[in-house]
């Protein structure tokens, strides 16, 4: 006996720049949104019956047409607005859910001055956050960051580690620490003011990652997501990556110079990768 199992099925990479003007200036938002939809779709997939099916494209211009009129501020918001949207006018569909991933854009600075309407491109770091909800169930909000491209030059060493006959890594006490930072954080409800929260979680994440003493990644990776539960305590669990990409001293003898820690190369391959789940205790 062969019977479909779990599936679902959405739109993906749905590029959306919205601009809301007002009389001091623009705001521009840029979003890259993804829709999943579960349901019973078991007479689209074996007899080709589609009349269960929402289109792909409709839900395309459903994304642009409800961010027209949507008074979101924070994808959170907007992400919920559309999966209610969603469910509401499809009974058919047990759950839906919602990706977002922001670009970020910067105000220009001209003559000292923000400007109004002028922009640039920001950093390569995206702000996620990821909404469920089934029918008649409660919101599931995670929200994070990622490709948070950060670098310390002091207070980072990696020294005690297990040598062995194939270890060629020299011990170090002073050493460059850059990593891409990946976040998510698991909100204990759905009703928050989420931009607030995200800059907090944000703020304390760098701070502890600026001052702290490192040891290892690990021990750095531990410190930032346990400052960012005791900073918010509208989040009960952040997940953190943090691929070490390491900036190599260059050996300058062979030219008669020395190196005081000063002249490194950067690469990208192959790189440590550290990942750790923090949470409060139940």
């Amino acid at each position: 006996m062969i019977e479909l199992a779990e599936n679902r099925y959405g739109k993906s990479r749905v590029r959306l720049m919205k601009v809301t003007r007002h009389e001091h200036g623009h705001e521009v938002r840029e979003w890259t949104v993804q829709v999943l939809l579960k349901g019973d779709f078991v007479s689209a997939h074996v007899d080709g019956d589609n009349s269960s099916i929402l289109a792909t494209d409709t839900m395309k211009n459903t994304v642009y047409s409800l961010a027209r009129n949507s008074t979101a501020t924070s994808m959170e918001a907007y992400a919920k607005e559309l999966v209610d949207f969603l469910l509401g006018r499809n009974p058919q569909v047990t759950s839906a859910e919602v990706q977002i991933a922001s670009t970020l854009w910067k105000r220009l600075t001209i003559d000292g001055m923000p400007h109004p309407s002028a922009f640039m491109h920001g950093s390569d770091e995206r702000q996620t956050t990821h909404v469920e909800r089934a029918q008649a169930g409660e919101f599931k909000v995670v929200s994070g960051l990622e490709n948070l491209v950060i670098l310390k030059t002091a207070n980072s060493a990696f020294e005690g580690y297990i040598k062995e006959s194939l270890t060629t890594l020299p011990e170090t006490s002073d050493r460059l620490f850059c990593t891409a930072l990946r976040a998510d954080w698991h909100y204990t409800s759905s009703d928050f003011d989420y931009d607030d929260l995200r800059t907090k979680i944000r703020e304390a994440m760098l701070r502890t990652f600026a001052n702290h003493i490192s040891k290892s990644v690990q021990q750095t990776l531990y410190a930032m997501g346990e400052s960012a539960l005791s900073e918010v305590a509208q989040i009960n669990s952040i997940e953190l990556a943090m691929p070490n990409k390491h900036c190599l001293l260059v050996d300058l003898s062979r030219f008669g110079q020395d190196n005081p820690n000063e002249i490194f190369v950067p690469t990208d391959e192959p790189h440590g990768y550290i990942e750790a789940s923090v949470r409060r205790k139940a």
